[in-house]
């Protein structure tokens, strides 16, 4: 499938755990809010935590030239922002806006955009505020269909926009997420 590319296979498991095959629109509706009766976040509008692990190799023009290695992309430039932990999960909004300044991109440059997903409402604010074109974000699937693997999620999120730029033949594309406490990362990635 399209996340062959992404996986190595450890033993038995030769596939991610999510999404749950057996979610039907009917049980997702019957999940209780995590934040009292009136609450709109549930299991089912939230990423599950997962195991996981992830590693890349990272070197410079230099480096790969002189040891004849052929690289998949460059990474154009990276910002990190942050704003009040109250509004945690906005962060990707102002570290986006900032990796696009420096670089002097604008949003319709992105042909492929990976957007870590908390939560639903999250990933919305965050499409919304910045303008993102739906159709160019996490068309593989998001963090709540996929899982979000602690302390590899932000590698994880840039392998699959690699990816989906080679598989599109497409050029460039962004890689943003929120972390904990009000942070934001975003990395803008060029095909080669």
């Amino acid at each position: 499938g399209s996340f062959d590319p992404e996986i190595l296979p450890i033993g038995d498991v030769t596939a991610d755990e999510g999404p749950r095959a057996d979610s039907t629109q009917e049980k997702l509706g019957k999940l209780r809010p995590i934040h009292g009766p009136d609450g709109l976040i549930t299991a089912g509008n939230s990423s599950s935590l997962n195991d996981g692990a992830a590693v890349v190799v990272l070197v410079s023009e230099d480096y790969a030239n002189k040891h004849g290695l052929n690289p998949r992309a460059r990474v154009v430039a990276g910002a990190n922002a942050g704003v009040s932990p109250e509004i945690m999960g906005v962060g990707p909004i102002p570290a986006t806006r900032k990796v696009l300044e420096r670089t002097g991109w604008g949003v319709g440059e992105l042909e492929a955009v990976e957007l870590n997903e908390a939560f639903a409402s999250q990933s919305l604010a965050c499409m919304g505020e910045l303008g993102l074109d739906p159709e160019t974000v996490n068309t593989f699937g998001g963090a709540i269909a996929l899982g979000h693997p602690l302390g590899c999620s932000g590698t994880r999120i840039t392998l699959t926009l690699l990816n989906r730029l080679e598989q599109a033949d497409a050029k460039r594309g962004l890689a943003t997420m929120c972390v904990g406490v009000g942070q934001g990362s975003a990395l803008l990635l060029e095909r080669v």
